[in-house]
């Protein structure tokens, strides 16, 4: 209920503002790949990021699976924060992040490289994989509050340090370009 009346908000706000805003949801990828919102919730989504937030200590193909699992839905434009570590808190779970990578190459599935300080993930030698496998990225800051926005420098940072170029970071898109390229992935 309280995600179609947020759908509903920002559509209701796009009819009368200047300003267009875009309805989007981070989603759990779950212990069997499955998403915790059904299809027909997703649809109704202008961006779609998928990640894990539990089972960290299934097996590497588990989750490798999960992930691979996430992608193949044609709602999730994005794998967010894919190895799930925590600096100095917690290691990344087991995962062939190399798999998951070429898989979003080929599925047009967005990474994103997490500007959050205890995240930067994917990190930058990951994220020069990505854009070796055509995969775009995407940086956030998995903000919380608004002064956490301030992050997104770090992430501009693992981005420089990947070797990443405008093109390959979905950031630098205008809003109909943003609006085109998230359509191509229904």
């Amino acid at each position: 209920k309280d995600l179609y009346k947020k759908i509903d908000e920002i559509r209701n706000l796009n009819k009368t503002s200047k300003v267009k805003i875009l309805c989007g949801q981070e989603v759990d990828i779950l212990s069997d790949g499955k998403l915790d919102y059904p299809d027909e919730v997703l649809k109704e989504l202008d961006f779609v990021i998928a990640a894990i937030h539990t089972g960290f200590k299934q097996s590497e193909e588990q989750i490798t699976e999960r992930i691979l699992k996430a992608m193949d839905n044609k709602y999730v434009h994005s794998i967010s924060h894919p190895t799930g570590r925590l600096l100095n808190k917690r290691s990344p779970y087991k995962v062939n992040i190399t798999k998951i990578i070429e898989q979003a190459g080929k599925n047009g599935v967005m990474m994103e490289i997490n500007a959050f300080p205890e995240r930067l993930d994917l990190d930058d030698i990951n994220s020069k994989y990505a854009k070796e496998h055509n995969v775009i990225l995407s940086i956030g800051t998995d903000a919380h509050h608004i002064s956490q926005m301030d992050y997104m420098i770090l992430g501009v940072y693992v981005a420089r340090r990947g070797w990443l170029e405008k093109k390959n970071v979905v950031n630098t898109l205008s809003y109909e370009e943003l609006v085109r390229f998230l359509k191509r992935r229904r």
